[in-house]
């Protein structure tokens, strides 16, 4: 279990290759359920450049955005990332695609996510940390804001969404944006934790840590 609270993105990327075998082979898909398909992988290639491409996302989070002394494992360690990202992210991205236009709320909630993804990335981490770049920036502006324009177009040109949809989708959205992400950081804190990233996933000034 623990290999895989440090592989976990590895599996996901041979489910992004699985997901462009089904696109390229379905051919019943609406649109709205191809978008949905491709935010899945557009969450997968993003969490690739957080934690294996550059790698360097939770030293990022620790050290910038709660300045921590233990950038490996405090507060954000590998068993919450597997939690926050597997659990909560694969769960909530599959379900909207899976379920397609039966869950056009759990749609929304996901773009809200992504959404908060593109502003986090571009905003608050560059802001913070007092630089051009950190990793999952590059995914959110190619992968995530494609996925969330086509999402609203398809929505509006369609009338998919319903006024109970808009008010579901949002504040889900939200809740898991602030709740299901950074207060569970929080929450799952523990400085005496075994769940210890690798120095890979360090920013360079950290990587002597041990």
């Amino acid at each position: 279990m623990n290999y895989l609270r440090k592989h976990w993105y590895d599996l996901g990327g041979i489910f992004v290759l699985c997901i462009i075998i089904f696109l390229f082979t379905t051919i019943n898909l609406s649109a709205y359920e191809e978008i949905m398909w491709l935010s899945l992988l557009a969450l997968l290639l993003h969490q690739l450049e957080e934690y294996r491409i550059v790698g360097t996302f939770p030293g990022m989070i620790n050290k910038v955005m709660f300045r921590s002394d233990m950038p490996d494992r405090f507060p954000l360690n590998t068993n919450t990332a597997f939690i926050i990202n597997v659990c909560i992210g694969w769960s909530t991205y599959l379900a909207a695609a899976i379920f397609g236009e039966q869950v056009i709320w759990l749609g929304i909630a996901t773009m809200m996510v992504s959404l908060g993804n593109i502003v986090a990335h571009t905003f608050l981490f560059n802001i913070k940390g007092k630089t051009f770049y950190n990793a999952g920036l590059a995914t959110s502006w190619l992968c995530f804001a494609p996925c969330i324009y086509c999402f609203i177009s398809i929505l509006l040109k369609e009338n998919l969404a319903h006024t109970t949809d808009m008010l579901i989708g949002i504040s889900l959205g939200i809740f898991i944006n602030v709740v299901g992400i950074f207060k569970l950081i929080d929450w799952m804190a523990n400085r005496s934790t075994k769940y210890i990233f690798e120095k890979r996933n360090l920013l360079l000034s950290d990587k002597k840590i041990g």
